[in-house]
């Protein structure tokens, strides 16, 4: 190997020597003016279709993740035409495969080596929408560097996350992988997890703890028409520009390396031949200077969108839009070398989309050492250690977001009860890590019956089982045994919810109901009037509305991972009281979506003092509001919000506008609230949302205990895209809440923004 490092690090340095040195005109992610001479230097050496080779992923059979492609990498890697590979992780997979490209390539260029790590490698923590839940920017960061710490060990050193697509349809799968409705939360998620992934600079992107990230999907996947997985996105410049984009900006100014584009089309082009967005916006407006990868034979599907009449032409339009990598289509491979000699493709394009991958290697210390993430000591010492695990327990449980509770929740374990525990989610291990679900493996995921029995050892609660039905299918054969067993029981603990496949990428639903026969089960509870509460083990909102009529106690759970059971088990026990809010609202039925709180007012608004006014925006069958809307979540005790206070009734430029509120704890037991500031711009050139997130803060509070809690408000907070689409500020009057959740409007006050 030392050898054939000499040897690569002779041949830089005669191409750095050389007067023919050719330089390409890319900006350097790092601004380090040695890794811009070196990445020249290797350019000067590389032929056309050694360029194009870095410009190509390859998919590894270690895991599907799309529509599996034919081509056998080990002749590509031999001759140094692979760029990047995915979907193959641990040691002793990877090294053999860089190994390749190292022994018989001419220029010896190191594999760039990724893999889909979304919410945990092999420690895997609760699905992204459920982390999002917890309001912890500082946990999700956290577990975003253990996941990193674990893939970097198993030789990956890429991940194709955070996903940042706002998501206001529940139908969509794609919702469990970002943080949910709003755009301001959604901005500081993404800042979290990028800086998880990667650090806090491009220097820590030498450590062996951190990886490339990448910002996905690059744009408004998350808009996908009718809430079906690749569908084409209608979105106005505004919205693209006020809700969908602005998470995208954050992930870049946290640093992130990469972006990946989106599948969808947007005012009739597909992202991936998008020279909006990837030249205006990303490279010109926004000065982004990593590199941008296609999402899985995206440039292959512009033939199928019906904008490229071979996949010759779709080459040429991805590259001329700037794509810099072609995942696992292998359409440059085969095609971009002649669109070049034909000058369809500009050399410089080349040139710079591979100067972009060359310097990650180059930051990453792979051409110093190709292996230094492939340590098989360091691999075996680092997978799922104990204090990974604990993390992903504390952060599974503040995950968890209480619905409804009458007096079911906590089980105290000093009662003497019988509690059945029935549901195909009770003993259940398969799905609690949801998908997406990296190299986790399911048989070690902790079940509910596992988690509660552990819990209450010891204790005076007896347990008794029963699954009455399946996840899926209309199988009613466990339905007597079920129900005897729960006649005989003090109290009823269902655990119900989707197969972990029912979500996630193409698992779009139009019911969004419980699936199978959970329901029907449920009926036939109710009919025992016995005190039950239902755990939801599920990947989106789901509709809700007759369990919340007749269930006594609904806890939302979602995918908690590797931790599940037991994290279920501290909520279920008390010994930690819920905190999470949602960060997806919860509809009615599917007839409301896409439903969120921060929508426009209309013309026809429903009046506050006459809710059933004829001629209004409303439904003759449903309310108009969500079921649970954004921002709500209930505890174990109780909060209040007095003496919200403003320093100033107008807020001029330059100035802040200081809110101040008491928060207290008026309950029995110590717990967690998220105090949550919004605003509403009354009129503006263009009309406004109904109210905004500006603010929030986690508080955790004993017993009778208060905190005065400070947000602040400045010019920059208010400003939006004007009638001529200018992002400003414009005078006017505005409301504001201190509040517990995004329908909480009882701490009203008023201000107005003077320049």
């Amino acid at each position: 190997m030392k050898t054939k490092l000499t040897l690569f690090s002779i041949l830089v340095c005669i191409a750095m020597f050389s007067c023919n040195t050719s330089k390409s005109k890319y900006k350097s992610y790092s601004g380090d003016a040695e890794i811009e001479r070196k990445v020249d230097s290797v350019l000067s050496l590389m032929t056309l279709e050694e360029k194009i080779g870095q410009m190509t992923q390859f998919s590894g059979r270690g895991d599907i993740t799309g529509p599996e492609m034919q081509n056998e990498v080990m002749p590509y890697l031999k001759k140094g035409l692979v760029g990047s590979m995915f979907n193959e992780a641990t040691v002793e997979k990877v090294r053999p495969l860089q190994e390749a490209a190292l022994a018989e390539s001419r220029l010896k260029i190191p594999v760039l080596f990724g893999y889909d790590v979304i919410h945990g490698f092999r420690t895997i923590f609760p699905m992204s929408l459920a982390e999002s839940c917890s309001w912890d920017l500082d946990l999700m960061k956290e577990s975003a560097r253990i996941a990193a710490t674990e893939a970097a060990a198993e030789g990956i050193s890429w991940t194709f996350a955070p996903m940042v697509d706002i998501a206001r349809d529940a139908r969509w799968g794609r919702v469990m992988e970002g943080a949910g409705e709003d755009v301001y939360l959604g901005k500081l998620v993404a800042t979290a997890r990028v800086k998880g992934f990667q650090g806090e600079g491009w220097k820590d992107l030498e450590s062996t703890n951190t990886v490339l990230a990448c910002a996905k999907h690059f744009a408004a996947y998350g808009a996908a028409e009718a809430g079906r997985d690749y569908n084409t996105a209608e979105v106005s410049e505004r919205t693209l520009n006020e809700i969908y984009l602005p998470p995208f900006l954050a992930a870049k100014e946290a640093g992130v390396a990469t972006f990946m584009t989106a599948f969808n089309e947007i005012g009739g082009v597909p992202c991936t031949a998008s020279k909006y967005l990837y030249k205006d916006v990303l490279r010109d407006r926004w000065d982004f200077r990593g590199f941008v990868v296609t999402d899985y034979t995206a440039i292959n599907e512009l033939v199928e969108h019906g904008i490229a009449k071979d996949e010759a032409q779709a080459a040429e339009l991805a590259a001329n839009a700037g794509i810099d990598m072609d995942m696992t289509g292998g359409v440059y491979l085969e095609n971009l070398k002649a669109q070049v000699e034909a000058g369809k493709v500009s050399m410089e394009s080349i040139d710079i989309a591979v100067s972009r991958i060359l310097e990650m290697k180059f930051l990453l210390g792979l051409f110093d050492d190709p292996y230094r993430y492939m340590d098989e000591a360091r691999q075996e010492s680092t997978r799922m250690k104990p204090a990974f695990l604990a993390s992903a327990r504390n952060i599974a449980k503040r995950s968890v977001v209480l619905l409804k509770n009458e007096n079911i929740f906590p089980i105290d374990k000093s009662s003497r009860k019988t509690v059945a525990l029935i549901g195909p989610m009770i003993k259940n291990q398969t799905s609690l890590n949801g998908e997406w679900a990296g190299r986790g493996d399911r048989n070690q995921s902790v079940s509910l019956f596992d988690g509660l029995q552990e819990k209450y050892k010891g204790s005076n609660i007896q347990f008794t089982y029963a699954s009455a039905c399946g996840l899926k299918g209309n199988d009613k054969s466990g339905f007597k045994s079920a129900l005897n067993i729960a006649r005989k029981a003090d109290l009823v603990l269902v655990a119900m919810g989707e197969d972990f496949n029912w979500s996630g990428e193409a698992a779009c639903r139009t019911n969004i109901q419980l699936p199978g026969v959970q329901q029907d089960f449920l009926k036939e509870l109710k009919k025992l009037n016995k005190p039950t509460g239902l755990v939801l083990v599920n990947g989106r909102p789901l509709d809700l509305s007759w369990e919340n009529e007749n269930m006594d106690a609904i806890m939302e759970a979602w995918y908690l991972g590797t931790t599940a059971g037991d994290a279920l088990a501290d909520v279920i026990s008390g010994d930690y009281n819920p905190s999470g809010k949602l960060t997806l609202s919860f509809p009615r039925n599917v007839g409301q979506v896409p439903i969120y709180y921060n929508a426009k007012n209309t013309g026809r608004p429903i009046p506050k003092d006459d809710p059933d006014a004829d001629y209004k925006s409303t439904y003759i069958d449903v309310e108009n509001s969500p079921l649970y809307p954004f921002g709500y979540g209930l505890s174990y005790t109780t909060f209040s919000i007095k003496d919200v206070k403003l320093n100033t009734n107008t807020l001029k430029s330059g100035e802040q506008l200081t809110v101040n509120a008491t928060l207290s704890n008026t309950g029995g037991l110590y717990g967690e609230e998220v105090v949550q500031l919004y605003v509403q711009d009354l009129y503006g050139s263009v009309s406004r949302p109904v109210k905004e997130l500006k603010g929030f803060e986690k508080v955790g509070l004993e017993p009778g205990e208060s905190k005065e809690i400070q947000f602040t408000i400045s010019e920059d907070d208010l400003k939006f895209f004007d009638i001529n689409m200018n992002f400003v500020a414009e005078d006017g009057d505005f409301k504001l809440w201190v509040s517990t959740s995004s329908s909480d409007e009882s701490n009203e006050r008023s201000f107005n923004f003077k320049h």
